[in-house]
């Protein structure tokens, strides 16, 4: 109980920070938000660019987890994922509230879940989020960053998106790691405690889920 009354104050101090709070919206969000999300990222602080498409892979990495997570649980693990493709933390959290604990998996894998099981999928994510990593660190304008990061909403609040979804993942590692038979405390505070990669790592390195004959509810 304490754990679910946890996330819900913390869904809300951080939804009331990101709409009371933070920078106001600039005027050019709508126009930058379009030109990112259909790649005509000429002009664009390659720093932005990098934050914008890695909250993108964020999702993914959940998704790997959540969807085995659902099986079992009462509510629609599906709907949450989806929807954290454009909302980030804010999709997430109600579905860590609401969950139960879930360190077992029963019942066959379909050919959805064989994929975000795969290590190749992991490896591919890793790729994708360091050819961004470094495209943003080697040709972007930090000095930029931060004045953006202070004046526009948009910027600000991803950014602390990004820090959320890092501080959140631990929530359902450790259930994951003990549906695969990988209880070890030294690697999941490694996993912890490295944000975005120690994640994309665990996703590489772990063992493949167990499958039975026997089904629960699937969400």
């Amino acid at each position: 109980m304490f754990r679910k009354i946890g996330f819900w104050l913390l869904w809300i101090a951080f939804s009331t920070y990101a709409f009371v709070f933070a920078p106001p919206n600039s005027p050019e969000t709508i126009a930058l938000i379009t030109n990112l999300s259909t790649g005509k990222i000429a002009g664009i602080n390659p720093l932005i660019v990098a934050l914008f498409y890695i909250m993108g892979v964020w999702p993914s990495i959940y998704s790997c987890v959540l969807f085995a997570d659902g099986r079992g649980q009462k509510i629609p693990a599906w709907l949450f994922a989806v929807l954290s493709f454009g909302l980030g933390a804010f999709a997430l959290l109600p579905y860590l509230a609401l969950r139960e604990p879930n360190p077992e998996f029963y019942g066959p894998k379909n050919v959805f879940l064989k994929v975000l099981d795969s290590r190749l999928t992991g490896i591919l994510l890793t790729l994708g989020a360091v050819a961004l990593v470094a495209f943003g660190l080697t040709k972007g304008d930090w000095s930029d960053f931060i004045h953006q990061w202070q004046t526009s909403r948009f910027i600000h609040v991803t950014s602390l998106d990004f820090c959320m979804l890092s501080l959140l993942f631990p929530a359902l590692l450790a259930d994951d790691m003990a549906r695969r038979g990988m209880q070890n405390s030294t690697a999941f505070w490694a996993v912890t405690l490295v944000p975005l990669f120690g994640p994309l790592a665990y996703l590489c390195a772990r063992k493949p889920l167990p499958e039975t004959n026997n089904e629960t509810v699937t969400n």
